[in-house]
């Protein structure tokens, strides 16, 4: 068993060189920031996971969550920490000066929250919601509650929840029954709510509920909802807490993984209605709650290249002290760090955790672009890009995250299998990521249809092309040529099965949903390749001032990403391109 070790070096790479640090620290928005604080304050962000969040993290598992009389029992350590966070002021990394936060870039942020996520999943899910509720906030309330709650939220000493899904509407929000009742400029909200993370737990003063809920005249459907801020604790008016409001956690549901994060049902108005305010317009919730679902979900993401990299470094760990076996050219037993198979799963993980960060980041980057640039053009550019990836982030990081926690259970064998190791951890932890804030076919649904097929493929041919720059330069770049026809082919790949989906949709109601989810898949992987390809030139390039070992490593994992994972984009091409009839053909029966 091994403790988290912040990967630095891997991080600081990806944040200067793939993503553009330097470029977006020369916005003028942001001119009081050099790259050395930002690099200080990741590295202290790291510290803080490896020392106070990763130890937490087994003993949590163990302990898990439990209520009882009404109260939420959370792991012992984690209020303790949660005090530390708040105190070091990590909640208002990238959150505006004007209501108390740092105003650092989102880059910086995204760099952070992976080392946090990665040492502890179920903790950091509470400030990750609460970030995300700040958002909301910002952009959708009105200025009596961005001044009343913003503050405390930054802060951190406030958390917040995202409050959606009914026993009878998970993703189906078109079924939502809670009820919001107009009172005079507030409403009373009455209804229960599952799965809510993080739904209530001592460790802040006060929990800030985002609650989806319905007026009495509303409209059926989506189109009928509407969005409300329901406190636990109501506010005096000099700003101090006030009464208990009427919410109140009914059960903590019992998960095959994130253990340590209390998820909760919440009843509202059991005793005539729990007072919420409005945020945003009248049945136009939807719109304002997807300002926190895709802040969510590029963290969900995120989560995904964490926990991926937290399996790699306890598989690796492993593979160099486990002694089993003989090996070619070695005397005696050797470390399974030396059989082939054990280094190709290794090798898996390593590269694509290499690739997922790359496209993390520079989602990062980009919502740093679309919030500071004072160009307009940039901004729509900006914008068009991070919509048309955010869900491949949300994904096809997550959908590999299953893949990379699976093979660090199997490097570790049978010893994987048992608790005591901690790789099944990883990989229970995991399982939840493609399915919370949207499953994977939700975020097809949404890639091919609104991103895709909304604009007729513009902003993903735009895509295209910067990737074919990428090609272009590896041609010109000595030792990288055979990196370019590998991208080049996927590039292709991907370009035909986008050329298919526009032609055959119209003609084809179900053509989109059959092939969604391979078309993700496949832009991920090229995605991936496409940000190892640009690495791979950085490192080789005679300026470059990394060491010879650090850049032989990436040239490494770029030509084992291109060699062993890129050939998948043809496979997910021609499932993605096989057309409906193989699937909406076959009667219920035969199911």
């Amino acid at each position: 068993m091994t403790g988290y070790k912040p990967p630095l070096k891997d991080i600081l790479f990806a944040i200067r060189e793939v993503a553009g640090l330097e470029q977006i620290l020369a916005l003028p928005a942001l001119e009081g920031f050099d790259v050395g604080t930002a690099e200080q304050v990741i590295e202290e962000a790291g510290n803080f996971a490896r020392d106070v969040l990763a130890p937490l993290n087994i003993p949590g598992d163990r302990s898990g969550c439990s209520i009882h009389d009404g109260v939420v029992q959370i792991p012992d350590g984690f209020a303790d920490a949660y005090r530390q966070f708040r105190e070091n002021g990590w909640q208002t990394l990238a959150a505006s000066p004007e209501y108390g936060g740092m105003g650092l870039p989102d880059l910086v942020a995204v760099a952070a929250w992976e080392m946090w996520q990665a040492a502890n999943m179920s903790f950091s899910l509470c400030p990750m919601l609460t970030s995300g509720g700040i958002a909301a906030i910002e952009a959708h309330g009105n200025e009596s509650l961005r001044q009343s709650y913003l503050p405390k939220l930054v802060s951190g000493e406030w958390s917040s929840t995202m409050v959606l899904s009914e026993p009878q509407a998970g993703s189906d929000l078109a079924a939502v029954m809670t009820k919001a009742i107009p009172e005079g400029d507030r409403y009373r909200i009455i209804g229960t709510k599952i799965f809510i993370t993080w739904g209530d737990h001592p460790m802040a003063e006060n929990i800030i509920h985002l609650v989806l809920a319905r007026l009495p005249d509303a409209p059926a459907g989506v189109r009928g909802i509407s969005m409300f801020l329901v406190p636990k604790f109501l506010q005096n008016d000099d700003g101090s807490l006030g009464e208990r409001n009427d919410v109140y956690a009914a059960s903590v549901e019992h998960k095959l993984g994130i253990h340590s994060s209390p998820t909760c049902v919440l009843n509202f108005g059991e005793s005539g209605g729990a007072v919420g305010y409005l945020v945003g317009e009248e049945n136009k919730g939807l719109a304002s709650m997807f300002t926190m679902m895709n802040h969510a979900r590029l963290e969900v993401g995120i989560q995904g290249l964490a926990v991926s990299e937290r399996a790699y470094q306890l598989a690796s760990a492993y593979a160099v002290e486990r002694v089993q076996g003989e090996a070619p050219g070695e005397e005696g037993r050797v470390t399974i760090i030396h059989h082939p198979d054990v280094r190709r799963m290794l090798l898996v993980m390593k590269s694509q955790i290499e690739a997922m960060r790359a496209v993390a980041y520079s989602s990062g980057a980009l919502l740093d672009l679309l919030h500071y640039s004072e160009n307009a053009d940039q901004r729509a550019s900006a914008g068009a890009r991070l919509a048309l990836l955010t869900p491949i982030v949300k994904g096809w990081l997550t959908e590999t995250a299953q893949a990379l926690t699976s093979l660090g259970v199997q490097i570790h064998g049978g010893m994987g299998f048992v608790e005591e190791t901690g790789a099944a951890q990883y990989m229970r932890d995991a399982r939840i990521l493609t399915i919370y804030e949207g499953t994977t076919g939700i975020q097809a649904i949404d890639f091919v249809g609104r991103k895709i097929l909304g604009d007729e493929g513009k902003a993903m041919r735009s895509l295209i092309d910067d990737m074919r720059v990428t090609v272009s330069d590896l041609a010109q770049s000595d030792g990288l040529q055979d990196l370019q026809e590998p991208l080049d082919q996927a590039i292709r790949d991907l370009e035909k099965s986008i050329d298919w989906l526009i032609a055959t949709a119209p003609g084809d109601p179900d053509a989109a949903g059959s092939a969604g989810v391979n078309l993700l898949m496949l832009s991920g992987t090229v995605l991936g390749g496409w940000q190892m390809a640009r690495a791979a030139i950085v490192v080789s390039s005679s300026a470059s001032h990394y060491d010879k070992s650090f850049r032989q490593a990436k040239l490494h994992n770029a030509r084992f990403y291109c060699a062993h994972i890129l050939p998948r984009a043809g496979a997910f091409a021609r499932a993605a391109t096989a057309g409906s009839a193989m699937v909406m053909a076959i009667p219920d029966a035969h199911f």
